[in-house]
């Protein structure tokens, strides 16, 4: 019987650190529930096709939903903030653009309290980093970004843009471009990339800049023409289009780039997983790149170390750019 009694105690011990052990693992991985995907701006804008496809990625490797969410307004502030304030447990990320700074910067600028900053967050990735295209109807009487140019200065004001709102990533760089050539365009802003493009669609405005994502079908199907990107080079899927730097217009380089970001609080192990699992649905055969290319846009991934170095140069360019512009309406 003592043997019974021994052998039948070191079953249940072996048993209870069994499922001790499970227990353990069913807490420490990540995730076991879905993940929200926040992303500050409204579905059809060029955040929001690079969320949705990183998020189909992120579920193979990740076999959980990461559930895209749209949370816009207050040019990508209200989604920020969202994400800022939310428990830091990995389960609530934030996909967003240069809004991350240039938000921020434009409530210092004009005496505002800031509802986020860039260092409430940490940097999962880089997903894209595309320059923007300025576009028109292809009804337009401009063939070419000269021609455009050549309207503006003889009627200054009296052709509209439309952003995603004021300092917004689309905003900015129209503002660069029109400060480049020196001439004045009359800013009309809207909820999102999303409603500007079909605002530009409907001939409610004259001009509106995106990420070539949100833009290339229309421009190939012959809806709307492009007249300047605002890269380094020109862009593969849109080989005519010259670039501003070409037209010796220097100091409009802008990139409206999609990044990932967790809460600056994240568990330093949750923040390595999800770097880890990041990579894996990024680079992944037959995933996120190819359906990318399929949009017409190329994919820049970078982890986390070369991401922050890319925002701090980023940082640089658009705080000084913006106090070039100075306060704008």
């Amino acid at each position: 019987m003592p043997h019974y009694k021994n052998s039948s105690f070191r079953k249940w011990i072996f048993c209870l650190l069994l499922t001790m052990s499970f227990s353990s693992f069913a807490q420490n991985s990540f995730p076991n529930k879905p993940v929200s995907l926040i992303v500050p701006f409204p579905p059809g804008g060029a955040a929001d096709q690079p969320s949705r496809l990183i998020s189909q990625a992120l579920f193979n490797v990740w076999q959980q939903p990461a559930v895209v969410l749209t949370k816009p307004g207050a040019g990508g502030a209200i989604g920020a903030a969202f994400v800022a304030n939310s428990t830091a447990d990995g389960y609530t990320l934030l996909a967003t653009n240069p809004s991350m700074i240039i938000v921020p910067e434009a409530d210092r600028m004009f005496g505002r309290q800031a509802t986020f900053d860039i260092n409430h967050f940490v940097p999962l990735g880089l997903l894209v980093a595309d320059p923007i295209v300025l576009v028109v109807k292809a009804d337009s009487p401009w063939k070419a970004y000269k021609d455009f140019i050549a309207e503006a200065k003889a009627k200054p004001g009296e052709i509209t843009y439309g952003s995603s709102g004021a300092y917004s990533a689309s905003h900015i760089p129209i503002e660069m471009l029109a400060n480049a050539a020196n001439i004045k365009l009359r800013h009309i802003p809207f909820s999102g990339g999303g409603p500007a493009i079909l605002a530009l669609l409907g001939g409610h405005i004259t001009t509106t800049a995106s990420s070539p994502t949100a833009v290339v079908n229309q421009i190939k199907s012959g809806t709307l023409r492009a007249l300047v990107v605002t890269g380094n080079k020109r862009l593969s899927s849109l080989p005519d289009v010259p670039t501003a730097i070409e037209l010796g217009f220097k100091d409009a380089e802008f990139y409206l780039w999609i990044g990932l970001f967790a809460p600056a609080k994240t568990p330093d192990h949750i923040v390595q997983t999800i770097r880890s699992d990041l990579q894996k649905a990024a680079t992944q055969e037959n995933g996120f790149i190819q359906n990318m290319a399929k949009l017409g846009a190329t994919t820049d991934y970078r982890d986390a170390p070369a991401f922050s170095e890319f925002l701090a140069k980023d940082a640089e360019r658009i705080k000084a750019t913006m106090l070039k512009i100075g306060k704008v309406d």
